[in-house]
Parts: structure tokens; sequence; C-alpha cells
């Protein structure tokens, strides 16, 4: 036992368990594989799309040391002579960047107008490619597209490519396509005059690359040239432009990846069930063991290496998913894993060994820690007290792991208070892990006080069910605990999903309660409607009322994405009324005008109410007061609203690219949309939709981006029912002689199977009342700390009652059928060959 045999044995008992338990192992391996598959799709799908923006940008951005960049609607050229005249500067590339708008097209192309000599020195990768067609380009109505704009559109050379200036149309000539190694994404080139031109930007440029001298200190040279720059104007480092895409999808990032562990964390203590309710099963051949000489330390590692051989088969099959399922999102969904944010067109997949060896090693480790706590509990059990059967010495562990349960939760929930850290709410995290080990380990504890308070009620089967389940807590702890963990995690995201549904559904009701919503393609740099065309579509038969707004992004961080300034409400009293507010003040007499900013701008920025802060607006800084804090789930980098008399009072600018229509009364939406598209000469590429159309579509964008959190919620309750069916049938099985006893005295074969329906309401009703308190207090976590922290908004906290009713009566009820099931199995031999081996 002690020699070269002990490998051997332990294989024997594997293949064995294997042979017997196959559906339970088949599933715990799926369980770690759904984790690693999980989390190693997610990198993998993220690190392509990450590299593609990354490769991207840094043929725009070039060999630049530094990036001047200012508003959308740019800065006087001069800044580019002033610059020209600087000693430290060797190289300089003046640029004109728009996302430009198409007609009949509600996404934008982004166009780069050009110096394309100077660029070729700074972009060479970029305008390498153009050759003889760089001359051609100098043409007023020349256009370069890179290959994926050409296969978006649907373009070849000499096409025409239509844009849309103002409300009117402009035409461009398409004069070659580059080849797709010049640049991954959808790309316009033009030179910069004749961008200037078309785009009626003339003297204005909202980008310029620098190249320093040798020698030169780029952090210092940044920090001095923007001292003098004008106003909404930035010197940033070309590595920041380079991270934009990494910043702005972190958090969804992180998220995606705590769902990976938190399936992990499931399969995880699927291990540690299926392993415990085997070594039940096996105890006498354990101790059978124990007798003829095997050590405490070797049954301890064979134990172990049971659950390790299971993580290993279900971390390599997960590795294997988790690249095909990378492989398909990058091709089929372009890499969008649900938020929108992070598209990257041509991205594929790369080689990642290292990384997936972690994933694997990690879901290895996972299943070894699940497996460690049943071997350590068989290995301290004497053989003769294993051999005498009972519950396998979980009493004990029953009646003093409630200590470490109550420290668990204590230091979870203070856990929860602590702020987040970069950005990302790793203690929101570390809380949530904590409160639901703390809940495990009270399991026990509260179950002997919850069956201890049962009452006799001298029904036989009733009190028998009660008593069988009192005298063995560590079965019914094991019985618990997969529904406890699958279920309160499922009710935890279900509310917090459920909350931010509900607040999302009010927060577009308080936005959007005009009859219909129009704008121009969204975030785009050229289209917009003139006072004359505002007063044209306001004075259209069943309009009536007409509100305008105009939206653009301002730069007030180097290091941070832009921010938006929305102008909206005609006066300061109509704006702050349009607002779904959290928190206010009043303005007070002569002071500067009000602005209101989002939680976004709140936590990153760190502005408060009553605080004034300087905007960028008409080329110098205007002063606002935050007169209040508002929810904006539209845009995670932040917002600020003013009202449209004090923007046109900064700016002198009347144009608006959104806007707001009520209709009188008896008025057909789809007649005043007709009337709409008609009154203007881009009217077909105006975005119009009824405010209930457009409700409806954005509550099925929200659900398209939960829709895999949606489908692991599932998941946890199908592991959580096949735990549960597990632990009935392991349990029914090793309660043979025990049933065929009680045949011995007189009960009869339907008492007994009543008396395991009894037994599996209870444990079931307990573990889903327990889960459901459960994951109440962890949606608390996820609703005020993780969404909070990670997406820098507040939502309001609801529960779905009545589908959480439903669910836990189904659960319920599920339990009851698996155990009748089970102890229809058990009793299938008769009552003399139950309790043969006792005799």
């Amino acid at each position: 036992m002690r020699g070269r045999a002990s490998p051997s044995i332990w294989r024997t008992l594997l293949l064995a368990q294997i042979r017997e338990q196959s559906g339970r192992f088949l599933v715990t391996i799926l369980a770690l594989a759904l984790g690693v598959a999980l989390g190693s799709s997610v990198y993998l799908v993220n690190t392509a799309a990450l590299n593609e923006f990354g490769l991207a940008t840094k043929r725009l951005v070039g060999e630049a040391d530094v990036v001047i960049r200012g508003p959308r609607e740019g800065f006087a050229e001069q800044l580019f002579v002033n610059l020209a005249h600087n000693p430290a500067v060797n190289a300089l590339s003046p640029v004109l960047e728009l996302e430009v708008a198409l007609p009949v097209r509600s996404d934008t192309l982004k166009v780069l107008g050009l110096d394309v000599f100077r660029a070729a020195v700074l972009q060479p990768a970029l305008i390498g490619d153009l050759g003889e067609g760089a001359f051609q380009l100098l043409d007023s109505d020349a256009i370069y597209l890179s290959s994926a704009a050409a296969k978006g559109l649907k373009l070849r050379r000499g096409d025409r490519l239509d844009v849309t200036v103002g409300s009117s149309a402009k035409h461009l000539r398409v004069i070659g396509i580059l080849p797709e190694s010049a640049y991954p994404q959808p790309l316009g080139l033009m030179d910069i005059a004749s961008a200037q031109w078309v785009f009626n930007r003339l003297g204005r440029l909202n980008r310029i690359d620098v190249r320093l001298a040798p020698g030169t200190d780029v952090a210092a040279f940044r920090r001095d040239i923007g001292k003098n720059l004008p106003a909404g104007v930035l010197a940033i480092a070309p590595q920041v432009e380079r991270d934009r895409a990494v910043s702005v999808t972190r958090a969804y990032r992180v998220n995606l990846n705590m769902l990976a562990l938190v399936a992990l964390f499931t399969g995880a203590f699927l291990v540690f069930s299926t392993q415990s309710l085997s070594v039940l099963r096996r105890r006498r051949s354990l101790a059978l063991l124990r007798a003829l000489g095997l050590t405490r330390g070797q049954l301890r590692a064979g134990l172990v290496g049971e659950g390790l051989v299971l993580g290993v088969i279900g971390s390599l099959l997960g590795v294997i998913l988790g690249v095909l399922i990378a492989a398909a999102i990058l091709k089929f969904l372009t890499a969008d894993l649900g938020n929108g944010q992070l598209r990257a067109v041509g991205a594929s997949l790369r080689a990642a060994p290292l990384q997936l060896a972690a994933f694997f090693a990690i879901g290895v480790a996972v299943a070894g820690i699940g497996a460690w706590m049943p071997a350590r509990s068989a290995a301290q059990q004497s053989p003769a007290q294993s051999l005498k059967g009972g519950d396998g010495g979980y009493q004990t562990v029953a009646r003093h792991g409630w200590r470490a349960g109550l420290a668990a939760l204590l230091l979870g929930a203070a856990l929860a208070w602590l702020p987040p850290i970069g950005g990302l709410p790793l203690f929101g995290y570390a809380a949530i892990g904590l409160l639901l080990l703390g809940a495990l380990l009270l399991v026990p504890a509260v179950t002997i006080k919850t069956l201890g308070a049962a009452p006799p009620t001298h029904r036989v089967v009733w009190d028998t069910a009660v008593a069988q389940l009192r005298e063995n807590v560590g079965l019914s702890a094991l019985s618990l605990a997969s529904i406890i963990v699958s279920f309160s995690l499922m009710v935890a995201m279900a509310i917090m999903i459920f909350s931010f549904r509900v607040s999302f559904d009010h927060w577009l009701g308080k936005l959007l309660p005009a009859d219909l919503q129009l704008r121009e393609p969204f975030a785009n740099d050229t289209a917009f409607w003139s006072p004359a065309d505002q007063a044209k579509l306001a004075a259209l038969p069943g309009v009536a009322r007409a509100e305008f707004r105009r939206s653009l992004p301002l730069r007030l961080d180097p290091k941070r994405e832009p921010v938006t300034l929305i102008a909206r409400g005609a006066q300061d009293a109509d704006t702050a009324g349009e607002l779904p507010l959290v928190s206010s003040a009043q303005t007070l007499p002569g002071a500067s005008p009000p602005a209101w900013i989002s939680e976004a701008l709140q936590d990153l920025y760190g502005y408060g109410v009553g605080q004034t802060i300087e905007i960028p607006l008409g080329g110098r800084l205007q002063p606002f007061e935050v007169t209040g804090i508002w929810r904006d789930y539209a845009r995670l980098s932040g917002s600020i609203v003013i009202s449209v008399r004090a923007y046109q009072a900064a700016t002198g600018d009347g144009n608006a690219n959104e806007g707001a229509l009520w209709l009188t009364p008896g008025a057909a939406p789809a007649d005043v949309e007709k009337r709409l598209r008609g009154a203007l000469s881009n009217g077909d590429s105006i975005e119009i939709t009824t405010a209930t159309a457009l409700h409806e579509r954005s509550l099925q964008i929200f659900d398209r981006a939960f829709a895999i959190t949606y489908a692991l919620e599932a998941i946890a309750v199908i592991i959580g029912l096949t735990g549960v069916s597990f632990a009935a049938s392991s349990t029914a099985l090793a309660r043979r002689a025990e049933f065929g006893m009680l045949r011995h005295i007189g009960m009869l074969r339907r008492q007994i199977i009543a008396m395991l329906a009894d037994e599996g309401v209870l444990t079931s009703a307990f573990g889903v009342l327990y889960g459901l308190a459960l994951g109440v207090f962890l949606s608390l976590v996820l609703v005020y700390v993780v969404n909070r922290q990670s997406f820098n908004w507040s939502i309001d906290f609801a529960v779905p009652v009545w589908q959480l009713a439903l669910l836990s009566f189904l659960l319920i009820g599920a339990a009851a059928v698996t155990a009748i099931v089970s102890g229809r199995a058990a009793l299938s031999q008769d009552a003399v060959r139950a309790v043969r081996e006792d005799w």
C-alpha cells in the first residue's frame, strides 16, 4: 500500500467513480469548463480588439512625440505656424479629423484631412501606400478610402461618395482604395485644404502631430507648450491616444471577467459538493484502505488528485471551447461583447499560449481547492469511526464553523464601504466573495437552529423526515450548498439587472417626453440644422412645439475621453425640468450661468454642486456654476448640460443636431415624418423615430448588452438543480441500509418515498429562502457598490418579486421530484438485501 501500487489503486478507484457517477462528473467538468471558457474567450476577444485599435491608432499617430488636440470644431491654424517656429520641433503634420455624416446612413465615416507630404514624414505606414495617388489626392473632390470603408460602403475606385455638410449633400470622388495592411478600420483620406473647403472649416485644424528634435524632454515640452495653448486645446502623449480603447472599455471587460470568476467559483463548489458526497458514499471503502495501511497523507493526496483530474479535463475543455467562442465572436460579431463600445472590424485571433496556460492553471487550481476540504475531512476520520457510517464527521464542523462564517460576513460588509482602486470596484468584488463564503459557513449552524425549532406534528412521515435532517446536518448542508450558491448569485444578478432596467426605463421616459425624436447621425461633425432649418421644421403642419438641442464633445483632461456638452432647454428652468436630477441647488442671482453635470463627471473630475467650472467654449474658458447632478446612462465619460441660451451666448452657434417635436392632436406621426424629410435636402439621412419606438429599441439594446449575464443566470440555476439532484441521489443510495431497516419495522414503501419528498421540500425551501436572503444582500453590493464604482452612475433598487417567486416554487418542486425519483431508485432492492451488510 505504501509503495508503487498506490497510483494504480487510486487510478482504479477514480475510474470506478467515473463509471458509477459519470453524469455527476460530466456536469462538474462542464461547470469548470464554462468558467475557463468564458474567462479565456473574453480575454482573447478583448486582446484582439484592443490590439486592432492600438495598431490603427499607431498608424494614425505615427512617429509623433506629442499630439496637439483641440475641440471638434477646431482651432485657428495660426497655432501650426507658431509651433513651426519652435526650435524644439523637428517636424509637424496638420490634421483635420472629422466624423463625417453620410446620406441615408445612420453611421459616420472618419475622414482625415492631411498635408500628404508632411504626413509622409510622421505617418509613413499610412501614407506610404498612396504612391502616385498622393498627387491625385490634391484634387478638391478626391478621397482615398481604406479597404474596410470601401467594403462597408460598397464603393470602388472611380465611384462617387456623397457626404452631408450642414443639411445638404456634397460629392467626393473615390480615387483609390488603401490596402488592408495600411489601416484596418473604416477611414477616408483627403488633402487638408480640400477637407477644409468641403466641410466649411477654412483656416481651422483640430489636431497637430509633432515630432521633437533629438534630445528634447518630451514631458517638459508638453508641460510648457500646454500653458500657451488656446482654451480647449491640449498637448497629449501619443500613448494616451493608443490606450483610449483600453480605458473606455475597462469597466465592462473587468465585469465580464468577474462573471467568469463567478462561473469558476460555482464550478469549484460543485467539485467540493461532488467530492464530499463521493467521500461520504465511499467512506467504508476508504476506511478499509486506511485499515490496510494507507496513511492520512496518501489518502488526502489521492482524493485531491481526483479533484485535480476533474480540473485538468474541465480546464482543457474550457480552453479549447474559449478559443472557439472567441473565434466566432471575432468573425461574426466583430469583437462586440454586448456593450457596443468595442467593435473591431478585421480583428483576428492571436496566439496567447502563456495566457491560455494561465487560465488552464487557474481552472485546475480551483478544482484542487474544491477537493481539498473533503479530502482533509476524510483523512482526519479514524478508520473505525468511518466504518460505522453516519454523517462523515460534518456535525462538528456544523457546530463550530459559524465563527468563521460570521467573521467573513463582517469583513465582507466592511470591504463594501471602501472606495474603488484605479476606478475598479475591487473591494466590492471581494466583499461579494466574502459574503458568499460567510453565508455558506453559517448554513450548518442555521440549519441546526431551524430544525431544532421545528415542533413535533405527530405525523410519522413528516417527523421522521425532520429527525433525519436534524441528525445529519452534514448531508443537509451539502444538499443545500449548491442551490444556495447558484440561486443566491442568480437572485443578486437578477435584482441588479431588474433595478437597472427599471431605472433605465424611468430615465428614458424623463428624457424623451416628446412625440417624435430626430437627430443627425450620432457623433458626427458635419451634419446640422441651421436656425433657418429649425424654423422651417417647427412651422410644418402637425407640429405643435419643437425643441432643438446641440451636443458636441469637449476635452477637459488629456488623459481622459472627451466629455459631451449638451445644450438643451430654451431657458435654465426648462433645462432643469427636463433632466433626471439626483441632487440640485438654487442658482444665486448674479452667479455664473448654471450647468448640470452627470454623475460620471462628478466622480471622474471631482466636481460638486455649487462649484464653478470652466468650460472651453468659443475659443475661451467660460465659467459655469454646477447647479445639479443628473443621471446619464448614455455617456460613460461624463456630460455637461447647459441651456441653449447660455450656449449661444458663449459661442454664437445657433445650429442644432438633435430635436424633439410635440405633435398637434390628431396628427399622424408617419405623415409628420414624411413632411420632415421632405423639408430638408438631406431628409433621408435624419434619424426620426417616435418616443415609443425609441424607448422599445433602447430597451432591446439594454437586453442585448446583458445577454451574457442572462445566459449565466440560466446556467447557474441549472447547476444548482444538478447539484440538488446529485446530492439527493447520493444520499439516497448511501441510506439504503436505513431504508431497509425502516421497511423491517413496518414503514411502507410509499411512506419512505413521502419522507424523502418531505426532506426534499424542506431542504430546497430552506435553501431557496436562504438563497433569496443572501441574494438580496449581494444585490445591494452590486447595485450600490459595483455598479456605482464601475460605471459612475446610480440606479434605484427594485426587486422582480413575481419572477423570483415563480422561480423559487419551480426549484422547490424540482427538488421534491428529484428526491422522489432518487428514493424510488434506492428502494428498488428488497429490505433484506438493504440491511445485509449490517448483519
